[in-house]
């Protein structure tokens, strides 16, 4: 997998990888500062609702603060991960052609390329996923807060099973017809989650965590024919 990661980083900077890491990261950013200033609204009115029924009083705003800024840093951390992966998903069909063009010819030929439609089905899928899971088991994070540690580890296991099932999907739907990926799936969850593993520790990484999607994409190109050439 460092194999496949190092041939992704060393493509980052090729023209086409580097009009979509621009154009994912501008639109991923924008999506987020709206979702933050939404935020931010909301937990004003909470911290002003909320300090009325405790009798807060003048501490209203700095509790809105402090209440907005916990919160802002947790959507952080989970919705970064998946609104950039969702924006990427419109993308991402880019960046795996590239990959194969230049290391996979055989392979680029006899691919199809993924309508925009179901680029974006793809990609909305994977963010509502991602939401949806992290919700359902968030009382397991709450109870495993205890620990200290335990929080951290099953919150990293399972967005790496997920954003691996994720980048996995978007080299298969070129090769595969969408009954088979099921299959694929099955055969292929230690390698998927060897990869998600690695993508969520970019992600966790300031700075990193913004090319981190396209860093994925290209990376799950390789290990999806290097598997199949082996």
């Amino acid at each position: 997998m460092m194999h496949a990661f190092f041939l992704a980083l060393g493509q980052l900077f090729d023209r086409p990888v580097l009009l979509v890491l621009l154009k994912s990261l501008a639109l991923t950013l924008l999506l987020f500062a709206g979702l933050g200033l939404g935020l931010w609204y909301a937990m004003d009115w909470l911290g002003g609702a909320t300090s009325e029924w405790m009798g807060i009083g003048s501490d209203a705003g700095a509790f809105a603060d402090v209440a907005t800024l916990l919160l802002f840093l947790l959507g952080w951390w989970l919705l970064f991960r998946a609104v950039a992966v969702a924006v990427l998903g419109i993308f991402a069909d880019e960046v795996v052609a590239a990959v194969e063009a230049k290391h996979y010819p055989a392979a680029h030929a006899a691919a199809r390329a993924v309508p925009l439609g179901r680029s974006i089905t793809m990609g909305v899928g994977s963010a509502l996923r991602t939401i949806a899971v992290n919700l359902l088991l968030s009382p397991i994070y709450l109870m495993l807060l205890i620990t200290g540690f335990g929080t951290a580890l099953a919150f990293f296991g399972v967005n790496a099973w997920l954003l691996g099932r994720d980048l996995g999907d978007m080299v298969a739907a070129r090769h595969m017809a969408y009954a088979q990926i099921a299959e694929w799936r099955r055969q292929t969850r230690l390698r998927r989650f060897g990869l998600g593993a690695v993508g969520t520790g970019l992600f966790l990484v300031p700075l990193i965590n913004l090319v981190a999607p396209v860093l994925g994409a290209a990376m799950a190109t390789h290990a999806f024919h290097r598997r199949r050439n082996a």
